[in-house]
Protein backbone atom coordinates (compact mmCIF):
# COMPACT_ATOMS: atom_id res chain seq x y z
CA UNK A 1 0.00 0.00 0.00
CA UNK A 2 1.29 3.44 -0.93
CA UNK A 3 2.11 5.25 2.37
CA UNK A 4 1.10 8.63 0.94
CA UNK A 5 -2.34 7.39 -0.16
CA UNK A 6 -2.71 5.64 3.20
CA UNK A 7 -2.05 8.97 4.95
CA UNK A 8 -4.68 10.74 2.83
CA UNK A 9 -7.18 7.95 3.47
CA UNK A 10 -6.56 8.19 7.21
CA UNK A 11 -7.02 11.98 7.19
CA UNK A 12 -10.20 11.63 5.13
CA UNK A 13 -11.63 9.13 7.62
CA UNK A 14 -11.02 11.58 10.44
CA UNK A 15 -12.90 14.50 8.86
CA UNK A 16 -16.44 15.42 9.87
CA UNK A 17 -18.92 16.66 7.26
CA UNK A 18 -18.49 20.21 8.63
CA UNK A 19 -14.70 20.01 8.34
CA UNK A 20 -14.94 18.69 4.79
CA UNK A 21 -17.28 21.56 3.96
CA UNK A 22 -14.77 24.03 5.45
CA UNK A 23 -11.93 22.52 3.41
CA UNK A 24 -14.00 22.70 0.23
CA UNK A 25 -14.71 26.36 0.93
CA UNK A 26 -10.98 27.04 1.41
CA UNK A 27 -10.29 25.44 -1.99
CA UNK A 28 -12.80 27.59 -3.93
CA UNK A 29 -10.04 29.66 -5.56
CA UNK A 30 -8.19 26.49 -6.65
CA UNK A 31 -11.00 24.19 -7.80
CA UNK A 32 -14.06 24.99 -9.89
CA UNK A 33 -17.47 25.22 -8.20
CA UNK A 34 -18.97 22.33 -10.16
CA UNK A 35 -16.15 19.98 -9.17
CA UNK A 36 -16.27 21.10 -5.54
CA UNK A 37 -20.03 20.65 -5.32
CA UNK A 38 -19.61 17.03 -6.45
CA UNK A 39 -17.05 16.24 -3.71
CA UNK A 40 -18.58 14.02 -1.02
CA UNK A 41 -15.47 12.88 0.86
CA UNK A 42 -11.97 13.90 1.82
CA UNK A 43 -10.61 11.25 -0.55
CA UNK A 44 -12.43 12.86 -3.48
CA UNK A 45 -11.11 16.30 -2.49
CA UNK A 46 -7.56 14.96 -2.13
CA UNK A 47 -7.78 13.27 -5.55
CA UNK A 48 -8.65 16.60 -7.16
CA UNK A 49 -5.87 18.35 -5.24
CA UNK A 50 -3.40 15.73 -6.49
CA UNK A 51 -4.62 16.16 -10.08
CA UNK A 52 -4.14 19.92 -9.73
CA UNK A 53 -0.65 19.29 -8.32
CA UNK A 54 -1.52 21.14 -5.11
CA UNK A 55 -0.55 18.18 -2.96
CA UNK A 56 1.93 15.42 -3.66
CA UNK A 57 4.03 12.87 -1.78
CA UNK A 58 6.90 15.36 -1.67
CA UNK A 59 4.77 18.52 -1.22
CA UNK A 60 2.28 18.58 1.65
CA UNK A 61 2.34 22.30 2.52
CA UNK A 62 -1.09 23.05 1.08
CA UNK A 63 -2.62 20.09 2.93
CA UNK A 64 -1.07 21.25 6.21
CA UNK A 65 -2.45 24.78 5.69
CA UNK A 66 -5.96 23.41 5.04
CA UNK A 67 -5.82 21.30 8.18
CA UNK A 68 -4.52 24.24 10.24
CA UNK A 69 -7.37 26.46 9.01
CA UNK A 70 -9.99 23.93 10.11
CA UNK A 71 -8.14 23.67 13.44
CA UNK A 72 -7.23 19.99 13.17
CA UNK A 73 -3.76 20.15 14.69
CA UNK A 74 -3.89 16.41 15.34
CA UNK A 75 -4.09 15.79 11.59
CA UNK A 76 -1.35 18.37 10.93
CA UNK A 77 0.83 16.39 13.34
CA UNK A 78 0.03 13.22 11.41
CA UNK A 79 1.22 14.88 8.18
CA UNK A 80 4.39 16.21 9.84
CA UNK A 81 5.11 12.74 11.24
CA UNK A 82 4.66 11.27 7.75
CA UNK A 83 7.11 13.82 6.31
CA UNK A 84 9.70 13.00 8.97
CA UNK A 85 9.36 9.22 8.77
CA UNK A 86 8.81 8.66 5.06
CA UNK A 87 12.08 8.20 3.19
CA UNK A 88 12.25 10.45 0.16
CA UNK A 89 14.23 8.40 -2.28
CA UNK A 90 15.40 9.85 -5.60
CA UNK A 91 12.91 7.57 -7.36
CA UNK A 92 9.99 9.18 -5.52
CA UNK A 93 11.08 12.76 -5.84
CA UNK A 94 12.36 14.76 -8.76
CA UNK A 95 15.93 15.98 -8.51
CA UNK A 96 15.89 19.64 -9.43
CA UNK A 97 19.69 19.73 -9.42
CA UNK A 98 20.17 17.05 -12.05
CA UNK A 99 22.57 18.31 -14.69
CA UNK A 100 20.54 17.42 -17.85
CA UNK A 101 17.58 19.35 -16.47
CA UNK A 102 19.75 22.41 -15.85
CA UNK A 103 21.21 22.26 -19.36
CA UNK A 104 17.79 21.88 -20.94
CA UNK A 105 16.30 24.73 -18.90
CA UNK A 106 19.20 27.00 -19.82
CA UNK A 107 18.93 26.36 -23.57
CA UNK A 108 15.44 25.34 -24.70
CA UNK A 109 13.47 28.59 -24.34
CA UNK A 110 10.10 29.02 -26.05
CA UNK A 111 10.22 25.57 -27.65
CA UNK A 112 9.66 23.93 -24.24
CA UNK A 113 6.02 22.97 -24.93
CA UNK A 114 7.00 21.21 -28.14
CA UNK A 115 9.60 19.24 -26.16
CA UNK A 116 7.15 18.30 -23.42
CA UNK A 117 4.56 17.17 -25.98
CA UNK A 118 7.24 14.98 -27.54
CA UNK A 119 7.83 13.48 -24.08
CA UNK A 120 4.12 12.66 -23.91
CA UNK A 121 2.91 15.28 -21.44
CA UNK A 122 -0.80 16.10 -21.63
CA UNK A 123 -1.84 19.52 -22.91
CA UNK A 124 -3.90 20.17 -19.80
CA UNK A 125 -0.80 19.78 -17.61
CA UNK A 126 1.13 22.19 -19.81
CA UNK A 127 -1.69 24.73 -19.52
CA UNK A 128 -1.75 24.32 -15.75
CA UNK A 129 1.99 24.97 -15.55
CA UNK A 130 1.70 28.09 -17.72
CA UNK A 131 -1.16 29.36 -15.55
CA UNK A 132 0.89 28.80 -12.39
CA UNK A 133 3.95 30.67 -13.78
CA UNK A 134 2.55 33.02 -16.45
CA UNK A 135 5.56 35.29 -16.88
CA UNK A 136 8.46 32.96 -16.12
CA UNK A 137 9.47 30.83 -19.09
CA UNK A 138 12.37 29.22 -17.23
CA UNK A 139 10.16 28.18 -14.31
CA UNK A 140 7.54 26.78 -16.69
CA UNK A 141 10.14 24.45 -18.18
CA UNK A 142 11.56 23.51 -14.77
CA UNK A 143 8.08 22.58 -13.51
CA UNK A 144 7.23 20.72 -16.71
CA UNK A 145 10.40 18.63 -16.51
CA UNK A 146 9.80 17.99 -12.82
CA UNK A 147 6.25 16.83 -13.60
CA UNK A 148 7.57 14.57 -16.37
CA UNK A 149 10.08 13.06 -13.91
CA UNK A 150 7.38 12.47 -11.31
CA UNK A 151 5.01 10.87 -13.84
CA UNK A 152 7.69 8.62 -15.32
CA UNK A 153 9.40 7.78 -12.00
CA UNK A 154 12.19 5.26 -12.61
CA UNK A 155 11.43 5.34 -16.35
CA UNK A 156 12.49 9.02 -16.66
CA UNK A 157 15.70 8.50 -18.65
CA UNK A 158 18.18 11.03 -19.99
CA UNK A 159 18.18 9.03 -23.23
CA UNK A 160 14.47 9.83 -23.64
CA UNK A 161 15.18 13.53 -23.13
CA UNK A 162 17.92 13.45 -25.76
CA UNK A 163 15.69 11.58 -28.22
CA UNK A 164 12.85 14.11 -27.68
CA UNK A 165 15.26 17.04 -28.10
CA UNK A 166 16.48 15.62 -31.40
CA UNK A 167 12.89 15.00 -32.56
CA UNK A 168 12.19 18.70 -31.92
CA UNK A 169 15.30 19.70 -33.91
CA UNK A 170 16.97 20.94 -30.73
CA UNK A 171 20.18 19.15 -31.62
CA UNK A 172 22.51 21.69 -30.01
CA UNK A 173 20.75 21.23 -26.66
CA UNK A 174 20.82 17.43 -27.12
CA UNK A 175 24.59 17.62 -27.77
CA UNK A 176 25.08 19.69 -24.61
CA UNK A 177 23.06 17.17 -22.54
CA UNK A 178 25.14 14.30 -23.93
CA UNK A 179 28.32 16.09 -22.84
Amino acid sequence: VNPFLSLLNSISSGLSDTELSQMKFLCRDKIGKRKLDAVQSGRELFSILMEQQLIAHYNLEFLKKLLQHIERRDLVSQVVQFEEEEPHTPDDQPDGHEKPVDVICDHVGREWKKLMRELGMAEVKLDRIVAAHPFNLYEQLVQALREWQVCKGKDAKVADLIKALRSCNLNLVADKVEE
